[in-house]
């Protein structure tokens, strides 16, 4: 099993560069990968106990599917987790939805 603190899973590290430069497109196998975006409003300014309870559920979640996800971010600055997957029909909703039901006030915002 591979951890979420390996360099695919850069939930918490501040960015040296660009997240276009950082988040692939292609998997191993040069296919194209889908891409998806979720806000979490206000959670930069929640007590810390708060942030760290959420990043552990978002944790727990992408480990369920870890198989498909290739890449993951929380942007705590801009309050985003951005997540680039393998395109499985409806995984990102089942991803979204598993960590809205973990995280209520989350929000798909954005899927590619």
């Amino acid at each position: 099993m591979t951890s979420l603190t390996d360099s695919r899973y850069p939930l918490m590290t501040p960015a040296s560069e660009p997240l276009r430069k950082r988040a692939p497109a292609l998997d191993e196998q040069g296919k194209p990968l889908s891409d998806f975006m979720m806000l979490f409003p206000r959670l930069r300014d929640q007590p810390r106990h708060q942030v760290e309870r959420t990043l552990i559920a978002i944790q727990g979640v992408l480990a369920n599917f870890e198989s498909n996800v290739v890449f993951a971010e929380l942007n705590l600055k801009l309050n985003i987790l951005w997540v680039s997957i393998r395109p499985v029909q409806g995984l990102r909703l089942e991803i979204a939805d598993a960590i809205q039901s973990l995280v209520p006030g989350a929000k798909l915002v954005s899927h590619i």
